[in-house]
């Protein structure tokens, strides 16, 4: 029997340990997609204890205590922060076959050298050799992430953000890996929520022009992905639950846009007219400048209204969506490419049915002399996880270039979720081994050791210009 997260853990064979020991675990982060925010960088206060870093904001840790019958004042609420870590303990006990046990323990080992194995009647001894650890170093966001041997992280940012704190983080010096924007134009693409009208007088502002009608959102948001751009950001993010495509033209998105601004109830097909040209719009820009574009696809939000009126939005309420999603990510792709203004654009589905759609989808819009221009994305969100990861790298393997792969993302608002790489990187190194061990690959060191050098970091850094 093995033991339980030693030095080979998750790496079943002898190929996979090398791969790993010598290849994958030197490279550098290339954090290109995260949540973290960039004032908590700035400003760089140590925390106080285990709970404020180890579950403030992690919805992952508070699905599952929910799920195992926590109240919501233990995760949530306004109980001590030492009951809420001892709550959270008591029940990842039991956590079998679920990611966070490994996660947990990945973050304890790495960040506080602990070892010892979570129970209810561990945590309070976890408790006081972590919050003893966090006193001794004054443990800080920068310094986890200065530990975490990351060179670059992208935030996610809106486009009215001064972005004067990411000026500020660079100012300061205190944190080694670059630090820069991801344009998220998401609430100016939803015209169909409440907040729309009130969100363009703020992109007016932040633009410095009156937005009138279509052809002035567009001078706006432009001005605004070339301030990004002048900021050292060269990738944008998109949340499309669904993918939309309405053939269109810009007087007809215009009519659309007065309609939204004057409190009309759009149809759908308006909606989707609306968003889908201006994604495309948006598409030309980011070639234009040479940014990478990233759709995250197929969630179904906020689901549980009741607490979403209580806790807001990215609380843990959130699941995956089942929408048709081939013809109109298409028509949307094609729609730039016919004009030559299609981005270097990754794709990642929330639904593990669509790996194939993705993995397929590909190699309809490759090429122009760039590797890897159209990449599906690693395993995400609910997909974070062994199997998840595992069965996008075999789509994608079986349909398309893993070697050409941009990798691994924390897409997480945690600094401790840098032990996600090491995770991901175990389970690559893991599948390249079985496929070498079994005679399904040759066991040529030279070129797997660079596949996974490229995978781990480098071509994520080819491929976002950075």
């Amino acid at each position: 029997m093995k033991q339980f997260l030693d030095e080979n853990f998750m790496l079943t064979n002898e190929t996979a340990k090398v791969l790993y020991k010598e290849h994958a675990e030197k490279m550098p982060i290339f954090d290109y997609h995260c949540h973290l925010s960039p004032q908590m960088i700035y400003e760089d206060k140590p925390f106080d204890n285990i709970t404020q870093i180890f579950l403030g904001g992690d919805h992952y840790k508070w699905r599952y205590m929910r799920s195992c019958g926590i109240d919501e004042e233990y995760i949530t609420g306004g109980r001590s922060d030492e009951e809420k870590f001892k709550a959270f303990c008591s029940c990842l006990q039991y956590a079998i076959g679920n990611p966070l046990y490994h996660w947990t323990h990945l973050e304890l080992k790495r960040y506080f050298g602990i070892d010892t194995v979570v129970r209810e009647d561990t945590a309070e001894e976890i408790w006081e050799k972590a919050n003893k650890v966090i006193k001794e170093t004054q443990m800080s966001p920068a310094k986890l992430i200065n530990s975490s041997n990351v060179a670059v992280i992208c935030t996610t940012d809106d486009p009215v953000d001064s972005l004067e704190t990411h000026k500020k983080i660079a100012e300061k010096g205190h944190v080694n890996a670059k630090v820069l924007p991801a344009f998220r134009p998401d609430f100016m693409i939803n015209i169909d929520k409440e907040t729309f009208a009130p969100y363009i007088e703020k992109l007016s502002a932040a633009a410095g022009m009156k937005i009138e009608g279509y052809k002035d959102l567009i001078e706006a948001v432009y001005k605004r992905i070339e301030f990004f751009h002048e900021a050292g950001c060269r990738i944008s993010d998109h949340a499309l639950d669904s993918v939309p495509f309405e053939e269109t033209t810009q007087q007809e998105a215009d009519t659309i846009f007065k309609a939204a601004m004057s409190g009309k109830k759009l149809t759908q097909q308006e909606v989707d007219a609306y968003k889908s040209y201006t994604l495309i719009q948006l598409g030309k820009k980011y070639k234009e400048l040479d940014w990478a574009m990233q759709l995250h696809i197929g969630a179904l939000r906020n689901n549980n209204s009741r607490m979403f009126a209580k806790l807001g939005a990215d609380t843990g309420f959130d699941s995956i969506s089942d929408y048709c999603i081939a013809y109109p990510l298409s028509k949307l792709l094609n729609a730039l490419e016919s004009e030559d203004k299609l981005p270097k654009t990754i794709l990642y589905t929330l639904n593990p049915k669509d790996n194939y759609v993705l993995g397929t989808m590909l190699g309809n819009f490759q090429g122009s002399s760039v590797a890897g221009k159209i990449q599906f994305g690693s395993g995400w969100w609910f997909n974070d996880q062994r199997d998840g990861m595992t069965e996008q790298m075999k789509a994608l393997a079986n349909l398309g270039a893993l070697c050409k792969f941009v990798g691994m993302l924390t897409d997480s608002r945690s600094f401790l979720s840098y032990t996600r790489h090491e995770y991901f990187r175990r389970i690559l190194c893991n599948l390249l081994g079985t496929w070498v061990e079994n005679g399904e690959f040759p066991c040529d060191m030279d070129t797997l050791g660079k596949i996974v050098e490229a995978i781990c970091y480098n071509n994520a850094g080819n491929d976002f210009a950075l």
